[in-house]
């Protein structure tokens, strides 16, 4: 066991274990597979045998609460509800990027129970194709009154939330990420609030960024392995990516599972990310390239 799982307290740990997309498609297979990806979960008992859609003796994923994550210094609570976050409202523009359809289907612990989680508040933001994020003056670019790439959905009956966005660009000092927060009442200050972010294969990365206009921004100096936001749990919240089966829309989808337990406090955990702000360390960006050729070393929280 390692020493960080040692250091968990009962309540911290997580409840089964992280399935990915992938994995869940091949435990429910065939017409269980439609049920469960096309209709999100409904009441599902944790471990229970899935209808008769599903072959007998295949078990459902576990119930998982994942890893809380800091939430970084560019969270604007502009409370603007939209799917399609690509928009700047301000002038009907559309940012440019790899068109990314995002999918959260969000449940609660009850118990061994999962139950859809209707009526949550899933707030998404993140930086745009050149690193940059809206609302806000950082890393030598002000942005402050444009909105891009935020937005909120509220999660239907079948604890479902969708989300229209781009492949995100990276900045100094932190690996690809999007933010995510989901609450339960943002109106009230006992409501219950989860926040953490979401995170990219490294591959897939090299893949995107070899196109523009993430090409025209070189220098990337943080990998998933040298970010200390996601060290440690960092994979059970990396989005499993596949093409989009939207042909209008083009790009990709991921679908991204998340279980909470409402009756605890969620635990930031991986708050050694890379310098504050975003700005990068000392001593200048490394060679023009898409992957850094050195190994980072992560100091504050982004």
């Amino acid at each position: 066991m390692k020493k960080h799982e040692l250091d968990l307290h009962d309540d911290d740990k997580p409840i089964g274990r992280i399935l990915s997309r992938r994995e869940v498609l091949t435990l429910l297979g065939g017409a269980g597979a439609a049920f469960f990806v096309g209709t999100g979960f409904k009441n599902l008992r944790i471990g229970q045998a899935t209808s008769t859609a599903t072959p007998v003796g295949t078990a459902l994923p576990s119930c998982v609460v994942k890893p809380a994550k800091t939430e970084g210094p560019y969270f604007v609570d502009e409370m603007l509800n939209r799917s399609d976050i690509r928009i700047e409202p301000s002038d009907g523009s559309m940012v440019e990027g790899v068109p990314l359809q995002l999918v959260f289907q969000v449940t609660q612990v009850n118990g061994d129970t999962c139950e859809a989680l209707e009526g949550a508040q899933v707030d998404v933001w993140h930086c745009d194709a050149l690193g940059n994020y809206s609302d806000v003056n950082a890393q030598g670019v002000d942005n402050t009154g444009k909105k891009f790439l935020r937005g909120y959905q509220v999660t239907d009956n079948l604890g479902t939330a969708k989300f229209i966005t781009i492949y995100p660009g990276w900045y100094r000092g932190r690996t690809v990420h999007i933010h995510f927060k989901i609450r339960t009442d943002p109106a009230s200050d006992s409501g219950y609030e989860f926040t953490s972010q979401l995170f990219f294969d490294e591959d897939m990365t090299d893949k995107i960024y070899a196109q523009q206009p993430y090409s025209s921004h070189t220098g990337r100096d943080m990998l998933n392995a040298d970010d200390g936001i996601y060290a440690d749990d960092g994979e059970t919240l990396t989005l499993d990516i596949v093409e989009n089966d939207d042909k209008t829309l083009g790009g990709y989808k991921a679908t991204f599972y998340i279980a909470l337990d409402l009756s605890t406090t969620p635990v930031e955990t991986g708050n050694a990310g890379g310098p504050a702000g975003g700005q990068g360390g000392p001593g200048g960006p490394p060679p023009n390239g898409t992957r850094p050729s050195g190994t980072a070393t992560p100091t504050t929280s982004t």
